[in-house]
């Protein structure tokens, strides 16, 4: 038996792909901030082991995961 979409399933409808879009760019965000926190973690542990009194590769390593995480955030936006 076929049944016809009503009025009151549309809303639903566009009511879950708002929240399946909310999930994934919160997730992508929260991607984003692990990424970076790891980065500067690591470039803070590496410049205490090479005894560098400029953060070098803490600047470093955030700048990469900075620019990594934007081109990713971009390359996942729906192509329009």
């Amino acid at each position: 038996m076929n049944q016809k979409k009503t009025s009151s399933q549309a809303p639903k409808k566009k009511n879950q792909d708002q929240f399946k879009s909310y999930i994934k760019y919160s997730g992508l965000a929260f991607q984003m901030v692990a990424v970076m926190g790891l980065a500067v973690w690591g470039g803070m542990k590496l410049d205490d082991t090479m005894g560098n009194d400029f953060p070098l590769f803490t600047i470093i390593f955030a700048l990469i995961a900075f620019s990594g995480s934007l081109i990713l955030t971009i390359r996942s936006l729906p192509k329009e």
